[in-house]
């Protein structure tokens, strides 16, 4: 006979199988109770006209999957909104040995997937009808904002992907800056000062993804010295342990606060069937990211955006993992 905790470690197995591939039925319950869950939530306030939204990303793509219906809604009422992206998505080799082929990736072929991620980006504002001008590429490394953030503040750093120790991307707002955390910083404050928003939204400090940590550790400090902390809402993309389920293009379901985001202030962003269309079409424009990361991106495409007014759970609120 099998041990007893062969048993259980296949019926954890099982489980988890079903939901990550989610079958029909199994879908309407689970979206039962998510809705019911979300649906507790207290409702986000949307942007209006006079307001100035900004939308730090960290990689191009991570605009739409966090803020896509946001971006479309807020547009529509007559606000400005204004994109950020710290990198040009530079680092992702697994995209880019799927795109080859199998191919050696060589540095120069990060460099193009830069280009072309960037070329992305801008079609998928089109998709969303966020204005070119409103469009900021910073050009730093993928993959190294943490390290801009820690050791190198003022000491260059030399991305081991493309091999680039600067920001070298056409279109890009300081080209030849060195990749320093210092100067990013001064980037960034400067697409502050372009945009005075009256909403940010940037990556909670609770994602799991380096690059989005660092984001948001930049971007407090900046408005921290603007003295417009109250004004910043965070997203998490990252949020473990597989999160969100399940993967796939399931626009009937809710999106659920992910795992690491627990004990966060989260507030529901609903939105209507033409906002989740619009975020649909520009996750499709984001066409290098679905060869690789397509069950994972369609399943941010749901019925609701999520938004938490802080970056940290309340002391003793919730157990740190």
């Amino acid at each position: 006979m099998r041990p007893r905790w062969s048993d259980a470690v296949f019926l954890v197995v099982l489980a988890l199988a079903l939901a990550i591939n989610a079958p029909g039925w199994f879908q309407y319950a689970y979206a039962w109770w998510g809705r019911a869950h979300v649906d507790r939530l207290p409702e986000a306030a949307a942007p209006g006209p006079g307001d100035r939204v900004l939308v730090l990303a960290p990689h191009p793509d991570d605009e739409v999957l966090c803020c896509g219906g946001l971006i479309r809604r807020a547009l529509e009422r007559g606000a400005e909104v204004h994109i950020v992206w710290m990198t040009s998505g530079d680092g992702f080799e697994m995209d880019e040995l799927v795109l080859n082929r199998g191919r050696h990736v060589t540095p120069a072929d990060l460099r193009a997937l830069g280009e072309r991620r960037m070329d992305e980006a801008r079609a998928a504002a089109r998709a969303l009808g966020v204005p070119q001008a409103n469009l900021y590429f910073l050009g730093y490394p993928d993959r190294g904002l943490r390290p801009l953030f820690l050791e190198h503040y003022y000491v260059p750093y030399r991305s081991p992907y493309t091999h680039l120790e600067s920001v070298a991307y056409p279109g890009t707002l300081s080209p030849g800056a060195p990749y320093t955390g210092e100067v990013l910083e001064r980037d960034l404050e400067e697409v502050f000062e372009r945009v005075d928003p009256t909403h940010v939204y940037l990556p909670s400090p609770r994602d799991a993804h380096p690059d989005h940590q660092a984001t948001s550790y930049f971007a407090q400090r900046v408005a921290g010295r603007r003295g417009q902390v109250d004004r910043l809402r965070y997203w998490i993309v990252h949020g473990g342990l597989e999160w969100p389920l399940p993967k796939g293009y399931h626009p009937q379901l809710a999106l659920e606060p992910a795992p690491r985001g627990r004990g966060l202030g989260w507030r529901r962003f609903a939105l209507t069937p033409a906002e989740e269309e619009a975020k649909h079409a520009a996750t499709l424009a984001h066409k290098s990211q679905l060869d690789v990361l397509s069950r994972f991106m369609l399943a941010f495409i749901r019925t609701n955006e999520l938004f938490s007014t802080t970056p940290f759970p309340e002391p003793g609120s919730y157990p740190e993992p």
